[in-house]
């Protein structure tokens, strides 16, 4: 049972234990009563102990062993109180009749007497009387002392006044050895009173040397009463022979105690104040009172002869892994790293305030441990360490031990010292954390575990009141106690973060267990300051690696810390920064090597440090390094209460700046193929910043908050009027910055107008047609979702040729197109731009241009709606003529029942209410070619745009519908011109054998061998049943028999009810200038309108119908066999020409015949031709011979005519 240090053991072995009586305590006074002692060993260490600190005298004498009562508890009282001198009174004693023995666990410790191991005891019976001794022989030489027992059957004598009183008897006892040596051993007088018998015992030691056989002799030397009231005879009752025990217990520190049983009916507990196990010193340390050591001078690695007393963790841990009472049997110190032990001993005896607000001090770390139950070594070894705050580690083949104490930083790593993983971060505290710590120690004033309180406050504001207890290993001071409570509050707190990373050969070998190295992580601390040296350039100067990611700063008492080339870290103050190079403002110990590594940092930005608990080779290239969290003024904070230092170790926790140079650009974009306006904002990017936070809001409404990544922000389909933006910046912990950038942007959406198209030229393609080329709008809304407008008007007259007195030639073209084809018109083209919104170029590009030369056409019709008469005499859809515009126009909406008002005062009737959106005119006559031919069509469309009755008050429309308020340019009105074909007679009307059928709003017609198709636009009159009338497009042909359209309308009209349809014409595209082949022609003007208070005005309406001329030779022969055949020779054109129509130029079919060219071949004089008979198929020709006889010959020809037939 290892004791290490001072402090209280408690008796757990005990010898000769037993329950005594005692006579009836309740008789008088001077009563005698019976009384026996009892004597206990006690073990109190293995090994030896250096006794008792309160006793003085030499070991072994009388004075140090009553002084050393003041160590003995029994039942947990002092047996001598600790006032008393070196000459105690019975009244400094708190027991009496307490003797004490101990033994301090030397090898040649001697046994203690009067511990018996075997008693014989032996009757005698015989009264002793003064004349009449009585005497026993003592033979057995082993005997060591005999008991001799006296017994009074009574001792008192009777007054005459009847009270009872004692009475005293006095009796010697001698030895009488066979030499003939005699010795009086006792000599005692017995007094008191005795009712009953009385026991009283004497104990004679033989000493080696005796004479046996030796005679032990009883003599009374009080005279024998003959008063028969004094009662005082006794008797020899019996003699005990007694072997004492022999057995020193060699190296077992010991004690005898020896007490009646009278003061202890039972066994007392007994604990015992002891400065334990004598341990190795250094040969330059003296152990203070304490049991700590000072050290003087350099430790060479040896020790003092002698062993001394001590109670320093680093020495007791270092013998119990040294001697045999611990692992020495396995361990041989050489195995030891003593200097690391040294190094602990030297922190550990440091004197520090003990923490009891009186000012004194005491070591910092003592060991006060009873080792006396079987543990396993790694636990005991582990729980000795955690006394001081070391950690055993194996290296290099020797055992050493780090200590946690106060030291610089030894090496650094950044990111180019390390593999490509990079650093790796974990924490191993507990998600609650403990705010009080109970620390239990054991109180050697008290003898019991005792608590020392330690609370965190700042943690309590946190996690509430969480308590920890802990056990103070070996720990019996209060202050080393708080001290251990304080620092486990602040390590689960502040070292519970791992660092770990693999390194190289290099840098893995160079650190060991417990070495505080210091960490340069880009990742971590937001800025790169540290790598490798690219030029070690002097003592005071190196170039490094990298200057444009790296933060080389110079302010804020900026340090360089390298690594020389014998591994050592040296740290210098920087007193300049160009480029890559760095200059200090005091010489390293030596030149900085290339390659070698550099860290910088200042007391705004600090290295992180950790303490190093895991060095492990991965592989033969690789070391892996963990550590934990080191901060260095934990120390004095836990021992004196300083305030610890916080330094900071990134950047990206700081609050961060708002950003700068913010601005902002609206544009339109495509999202999706639609053209979007938005607000494009950007600002100058804030260092160390991932993370922006955008508010904005329109018109003063409520702010909307996004989070991006990014420095710039888009606002999508902005609007018209003011945007507030503001901008904060994110730290790497999410906290904005304090003040945000703040800004406004006015915008306009998409309400601004496209920009006026340019670069309008035209090349002409035929005479029919010539192109536009312009160039692409810039506008994104035009282009996506935006159209261009094409008009086109017959003057020339830049006053008179405006946008809205043009009519759109073409359908309008996607907003993406450059070129297009238009009809070679004389007169003025313009176009616009207009975006996906509808708004409109300011300005038109327009280009002028003359008639081309005219082909050798011929003009067949030329038709004008204006100028019949009167005008515009066909069919007519909310539209009508107005002879004050002399033009046809849309008519109002307001329905004549609707007029409210004094038909007087209206202006215009038939302008009455809104202008209608749309209306349509159908020219009153169809074309009819008598064939199907190609014809040359050239229209006649003018028109203007208008406003009528142009008051707001005149205006009755909702005015969100207005897209002009100022009443100076009708641009949201336009007219179609439009025309329809057919291959068959234009006047068709089919009735025979027709008939139809309706069932829901499918129409199906019924004629044998329709001939139509889908598609087709026919009109059909419903002469009987419910349909009705109009022109139907055809929706599905079944087969050659029927055809079906959709009606309006919903009916049921059974199969077999007659109609009559007419021709089936195409649908009406629109009347663009060029060639057409068809055989019927009809015509149809649409207008519309955007604006309910703008008109369109159609003031000139028409076209000039045309056939080119056509030759059509033929160079092969022709024979005309006249002879042979006795008749002329009919020869059919390749293509019918156009003679005329019924419908045509007065209705003659022979108007424009062809001439036809001959050819004679092989004539000879006096044969000749002659042409019988022309007309637009063909040609009758005879040859004839001089005497007017048909002749055979070959001709060849050339007609020339109008128009192509099919």
């Amino acid at each position: 049972m290892p004791f290490f240090g001072s402090g209280i053991i408690q008796a757990v072995i005990e010898a000769n234990a037993g329950v005594f009586g005692i006579t009836n305590p309740d008789l008088p006074k001077n009563t005698l009563a019976s009384k026996q002692f009892q004597t206990l060993i006690d073990l109190l260490g293995e090994g030896v102990i250096s006794g008792f600190p309160s006793a003085t005298g030499s070991k072994g004498s009388t004075e140090y062993d009553i002084s050393a009562l003041k160590d003995v508890f029994l039942n947990g009282t002092q047996v001598l109180q600790q006032s008393a001198g070196t000459s105690p009174d019975d009244t400094d004693f708190n027991f009496q009749n307490v003797t004490f023995e101990p033994r301090f666990g030397t090898s040649d410790q001697t046994a203690i007497s009067g511990i018996t191991e075997s008693e014989s005891e032996t009757a005698v019976g015989v009264t002793v009387t003064k004349d009449s001794p009585v005497s026993r022989s003592i033979s057995d030489t082993n005997i060591d002392a005999v008991r001799v027992t006296i017994a009074f059957p009574q001792l008192q004598k009777f007054e005459d006044n009847g009270d009872i009183n004692g009475a005293e008897v006095a009796l010697t006892i001698q030895t009488i050895e066979n030499d003939g040596t005699t010795q009086t051993v006792i000599t005692d007088t017995v007094k008191g009173r005795a009712a009953s018998t009385y026991f009283r015992d004497y104990k004679i030691d033989l000493p080696s040397g005796t004479s046996f056989p030796v005679t032990i002799r009883v003599n009374r030397t009080t005279d024998d009463s003959t008063d028969s009231l004094l009662n005082d005879s006794f008797q020899w009752s019996s003699f005990t022979e007694i072997i004492n025990e022999s057995r020193s217990y060699a190296n077992s520190a010991h004690a005898a105690l020896r007490f009646d049983a009278e003061t202890f009916p039972s066994v007392p507990s007994r604990m015992y104040r002891v400065r334990g196990t004598l341990i190795k010193i250094p040969h330059n340390g003296t152990v203070r009172a304490d049991g700590s050591i000072s050290y003087t001078g350099t430790f060479n690695g040896t020790f003092k002869t002698d062993k001394e007393y001590s109670n320093d963790p680093a020495w007791i841990l270092y013998d119990l892994l040294t001697t045999s009472k611990g692992f020495g049997d396995h361990i041989d110190a050489t195995q030891l790293d003593v200097y690391s032990f040294y190094s602990a001993s030297v922190y550990c005896s440091e004197q520090v305030d003990d923490m009891t607000g009186t000012g004194n001090t005491e070591a910092r770390f003592s060991t006060n441990v009873v080792l006396n139950t079987q543990r396993d070594a790694y636990s005991l070894i582990n729980d000795l360490c955690s006394v001081m705050r070391v950690m055993p580690f194996y290296s290099a083949g020797v055992i050493n031990i780090s200590q946690d104490r106060p030291t610089d930083p030894s090496y650094i790593y950044n990111l180019s010292n390390i593999t490509a993983e990079g650093f790796s971060y974990s924490n191993a505290s507990k998600s609650t954390k403990a705010t009080v710590v109970n620390v239990g120690y054991f109180d050697n004033e008290t003898q019991q575990i005792d608590y020392e309180t330690v609370e965190d406050t700042a943690l309590q504001a946190k996690y509430g009141v969480v308590v920890r207890n802990l056990k103070g290993f070996a720990t019996t001071s209060r202050g080393q106690a708080a001290r251990l409570g304080k620092w486990f509050l602040f390590t689960q707190s502040n070292e519970a973060e791992i660092v770990s990373f693999k390194t190289s050969i290099e840098s893995g070998t160079i650190v060991r267990v417990g070495t505080i190295i210091s960490v340069q992580d880009p990742m971590r601390a937001g800025v790169r300051r540290g790598g490798r040296i690219k030029t070690g350039v002097s003592t005071t100067q190196i170039v490094v690696d990298d200057s444009n990611n790296t933060d080389l700063v110079t302010s804020d008492s900026a340090t360089l810390s390298v690594i020389l080339s014998d591994g050592t870290l040296e740290t210098k103050s920087i007193s300049s920064v160009s480029g890559t190079t760095i200059t200090v403002s005091s010489a390293f110990s030596s030149v900085p090597q290339a390659n070698s590594v550099w860290v910088i940092e200042n007391t705004s930005l600090s290295l992180q440090t950790f303490r190093v608990f895991s060095v492990k080779e991965v592989n033969q290239l690789e070391y892996e390094i963990q550590a934990v969290a080191h901060n260095s003024s934990k120390y004095a904070s836990v021992e004196d209460g300083s305030t610890l230092q916080t330094k900071t170790f990134t950047t990206l926790s700081a609050l961060k700046p708002s950003p700068s140079n913010l601005q902002g650009s609206e544009q339109i974009v495509v999202l999706n193929n639609r053209a979007v306006s938005k607000l494009f904002i950007q600002w100058q990017p804030v260092s160390g910043v991932t993370e922006y936070m955008v508010q904005y809001r329109f018109k003063n409404e409520n702010f909307i908050s996004e989070r991006i990544s990014r420095p710039d922000f888009t606002i999508f389909e902005t609007q018209l009027g003011t945007y507030e933006v503001r901008v904060f910046s994110y730290n790497a912990l999410r906290k904005p910055s304090i003040t945000p950038s703040t800004t406004t942007f006015t915008t306009v959406g998409k309400t601004a107008l496209p920009e006026d198209p340019s670069g309008l030229t035209l090349e002409p393609v035929s005479d029919q047609f010539v192109r536009l080329r312009f160039n692409p709008s810039t506008s994104v809304d035009v282009l996506h979702g935006g159209t261009v407008s094409v008009r086109h008007t017959p003057s020339v007259d830049p006053a008179v040729a405006t946008f809205q007195n043009s009519t759109e030639i073409i359908p309008k073209l996607a907003g993406n197109i450059t070129e297009t084809l238009v009809p070679a018109l004389t007169g003025t083209y313009s176009i616009k731009f207009i975006d996906d919104t509808g708004n409109r170029s300011d300005n038109a590009a327009r280009i002028i241009v003359t008639a081309p030369d005219p082909q050798p056409n011929q003009i067949i019709l030329t038709e004008r709606e204006d100028t019949d008469s009167p005008p515009f005499q066909g069919e007519k859809v909310n539209t009508f003529y107005d002879s004050t515009f002399d033009g046809l126009l849309l008519d109002g909406t307001l329905l004549w029942d609707s007029i409210t008002q004094n038909i007087d005062d209206l202006s215009n009737i038939d302008f009455a209410g809104p202008i209608n959106s749309s209306g349509s005119y159908e020219f009153q006559n169809k074309v009819d070619m008598g064939a199907i031919f190609n014809l040359t069509l050239k229209r006649r469309f003018v028109t203007s745009g208008l406003f009528v009755n142009d008051l707001i008050d005149s205006r009755t429309a909702n005015i969100d519908t207005w897209t002009e308020f100022d009443g100076t340019q009708a641009d949201d009105v336009n007219a179609k011109l439009l025309v329809a074909t057919t291959g068959i007679d234009p006047a068709t009307s089919v009735s025979s054998g027709v008939s139809y059928e309706q069932s829901g709003t499918t129409i199906t017609v019924t004629k044998t061998d329709h001939g139509y198709a889908v598609g087709d636009f026919v009109v059909i009159d419903f002469t009987a049943g419910s349909a009705t009338d109009g022109n139907y497009e055809i929706q599905t042909v079944p087969n050659a028999n029927t055809f079906t359209v959709t009606a309006s309308a919903s009916a049921t009209i059974s199969s077999g009810t007659s109609c009559t349809y007419g021709a089936n014409f195409t649908q009406f595209n629109t009347f663009a200038n060029g060639e057409y082949t068809a055989r019927g022609f009809k015509f149809r003007c649409e207008l519309e309108s955007n604006d309910p208070a703008q008109n369109i005005n159609v003031t000139e309406l028409g076209y000039e119908a045309s056939v080119k001329r056509r030759t059509e030779t033929v160079n092969t022969s022709i024979a005309s066999a006249c002879a042979t055949n006795s008749a002329a020779k009919t020869v059919t054109f390749g293509s019918p020409f156009f003679t005329g129509s019924g419908t045509i130029q007065g209705g003659s079919t022979s108007d424009f015949l062809p001439t036809v060219g001959i050819t004679l071949e092989g004539a000879v004089s006096g044969d000749y031709f002659k042409i019988t008979s022309i007309t637009g198929t063909q040609f009758v020709i005879e040859t004839r011979d001089s005497s007017n006889a048909f002749k055979d010959l070959s001709f060849k020809y050339t007609a020339i005519g109008f128009g192509k037939g099919t």
